[in-house]
């Protein structure tokens, strides 16, 4: 007994041919549909690739030639003076794209021109701080001198990705746009608590309570303006600046590594942790500078 199906004995060679010929055209035609989802899959796979590379490269082109943002307060130079008593030289903030105008000292005046260019990531610049602060403190409060610092970022990539030096010298500059007579202690606070290299650096909720000892005032506007990022962007490009030079009131070319500190104009090139080194350099370049500011009496002629 046979049990399902037809039997193809029973059929003619004719009736055998043309099923033969339906059996290849639904086999081709389930080829041509399979052939058809294939395509579709790799068009679909093709276009999320595609759109993957647009999307990287438009952020490539985005970050490149993002527009330059507007400086802060008080850093008409890219820097923030300091003079007696710890109270800052004010100045207009530049303008999103505009050139930095150096500050004029007159050597004539006896008062001595500290000029500080500074990374807060930097061991070497909280090495020169932790020695010379004081004295440079010293010098600042009596009015015996000036000092400009300059916040650089220079060692975000030393930061494990969270771009500290840039973090720290906006919470700098966040200062100086809106409590500059506290930047010289916010600018020492972040020495002293200065991270190390290779970590993370210091959260943004612990540089806002260094803002807080310092004594800042308007301390909602600056915790405002350090999460807004408000001045990374200036940021770049005074260090863009910087390292590309010249110096002004200098001879130097540029930053060529941090600290970078000029007196009168005259770069230090002592030990980092010799206050007495650095403290010779003054007097000496002070010294220079009053000689030659001094004209030679005129003898008076015989009677």
């Amino acid at each position: 007994m046979t049990t399902g199906g037809s039997d193809d004995s029973r059929l003619t060679k004719n009736q055998r041919r043309e099923a033969a010929r339906e059996k290849a055209k639904q086999l081709r035609e389930e080829q041509r549909k399979k052939d058809i989802r294939n395509r579709v899959i790799l068009i679909g796979s093709l276009s999320v690739v595609v759109i993957a590379i647009i999307v990287g490269i438009t952020l490539v082109i985005t970050s490149t030639l993002k527009p330059a943002g507007p400086g802060p307060l008080n850093m008409a130079s890219d820097g923030i003076q300091i003079g007696q008593d710890f109270k800052a030289v004010p100045t207009p903030a530049l303008a999103a794209g505009e050139d930095p105008v150096p500050t004029v000292n007159d050597p004539a005046s006896g008062v001595i021109d500290i000029r500080m260019y500074v990374d807060y990531l930097c061991p070497f610049c909280g090495q020169f701080e932790a020695t010379n602060n004081e004295q440079i403190g010293e010098l600042v409060q009596s009015g015996a001198a000036t000092v400009e610092i300059h916040p650089l970022t220079i060692l975000d990539r030393s930061s494990l990705g969270t771009k500290y030096s840039t973090r720290a010298g906006n919470a700098a500059a966040c200062v100086a746009n809106y409590s500059p007579d506290q930047f010289w202690a916010f600018n020492g606070l972040l020495f002293s608590n200065q991270p190390a290299e290779s970590t993370e650096g210091l959260d943004n909720d612990t540089l806002k309570d260094l803002v807080s000892q310092a004594g800042a005032t308007a301390t909602d506007d600056i915790d405002a303006c350090i999460d807004d990022k408000t001045f990374w962007s200036w940021l770049e490009d005074a260090t863009s600046r910087a390292l590309k030079g010249p110096l002004p009131n200098s001879d130097e070319a540029a930053v060529t590594g941090t600290p970078t500190v000029l007196v009168n104009g005259q770069k230090y090139s002592g030990a980092l942790d010799d206050a007495d080194a650095f403290s010779s350099f003054v007097v000496q370049v002070a010294g220079e500078a009053y000689s030659t500011a001094t004209p030679t009496p005129t003898p008076t002629p015989a009677g």
